[in-house]
């Protein structure tokens, strides 16, 4: 478990991207409680509409902390962010990252965060000695979200899922795997940070024996079809040994983001690798329905793509944000 000064500012730096933002869009729509402000650089194109505040007025508003709420690709920190954040440390606050480079390797802020006595928390950190992985079947239920990119709504899914089986009565917990879900958990595996060699290990030791009508629902990472992040995926894969998965798309994606020359697999191919990737480790693994992200439509264009993606996998389709998800946990349970 990871403990986080809260309430917090979030910090979106000078992105452009709404993908880039995910982390921050994240805590706003899972932990609201928490989010007091956002503090853009000029340029930021990303709005949460949460109030700007600059550091002094978060401080002021009984804030704790900045959390940085943007991961550009490579996860680098930016040295206008060094800038902004120092000043975040010498009004009081500590400084949240989950970018793949520490709050600790950048000498400005160490030295700030030490005139101060305020914090620098890197979340994106593995626990050590992780073990390789035993591929020893483990007690309990594991649901795994897959996707056919990053960014399509594998987090949100999971977390929903999580939501609804709770709402019903069923012993879950929620399995976070990336910096946005430790956030919001207060706990979990960072996989993309893990050593090639250990990641399905990590995903082992995440996933525990449990009794056997408990489900942990995980976050999934990546994507199968991702020319930069498959490794992380297939690792999440082979470790976690889903009892059955959620195939998690974007309506309208049909390149991966960034890679224009990638195609995103027609759903039914997606679905055919994925379990085909997983029953190396559980032959009985298999996708049990879609989720789509439907933001953008309104609510009856949202419910055609939905029966066009049914009727095109012979599976169940919802998009978690606006339906209720009984028919998947029907399939599921």
């Amino acid at each position: 478990m990871i403990e986080i000064p809260a309430p917090y500012l979030l910090f979106l730096g000078d992105v452009s991207n709404p993908l880039d933002a995910k982390t921050a869009m994240g805590l706003r729509d899972w932990r609201p409680e928490r989010c007091v402000g956002q503090y853009r650089l000029p340029g930021c194109a990303v709005d949460l509409g949460l109030p700007e505040m600059d550091f002094s007025a978060a401080a002021a508003t009984g804030a704790q902390s900045v959390v940085i709420g943007v991961a550009p690709s490579g996860g680098a920190l930016k040295a206008e962010w060094v800038a902004a954040l120092g000043e975040a440390l010498r009004a009081g606050l500590s400084v949240v990252s989950g970018l793949h480079r520490k709050l600790s390797e950048a000498p400005e802020l160490v030295d700030a965060a030490a005139a101060s006595g305020q914090q620098l928390i890197d979340v994106r950190v593995p626990p050590a000695s992780l073990p390789i992985a035993s591929g020893r079947r483990r007690s309990g239920n594991r649901l795994l979200m897959v996707g056919t990119d990053c960014c399509v709504g594998k987090k949100y899914s999971a977390l929903a899922l999580h939501k609804a089986l709770e709402a019903r009565g069923v012993a879950a917990t929620f399995r976070a795997t990336g910096q946005t879900g430790i956030l919001i958990a207060g706990g979990g595996i960072p996989m993309d940070a893990v050593v090639s060699d250990f990641l399905s290990g990590a995903a082992e030791t995440l996933t525990p024996d449990a009794a056997s009508g408990h489900w942990d629902v995980i976050e999934g990472q990546g994507s199968l079809f991702h020319p930069a992040y498959a490794a992380v995926t297939l690792g999440l894969i082979h470790g976690s040994q889903p009892d059955a998965m959620v195939l998690c798309h974007a309506v309208g994606r049909t390149v991966i983001d960034e890679y224009e020359n990638y195609p995103v697999p027609v759903l039914r191919e997606c679905i055919a690798q994925y379990e085909r990737a997983a029953r190396v480790t559980n032959e009985q693994s298999s996708v049990v329905c879609v989720s789509l992200n439907t933001e953008g439509l309104n609510d009856a264009e949202a419910l055609a793509a939905c029966d066009k993606v049914s009727t095109e996998t012979g599976l169940q389709c919802v998009d978690p944000m606006r339906h209720v998800l009984d028919p998947i946990l029907d399939v599921l349970l």
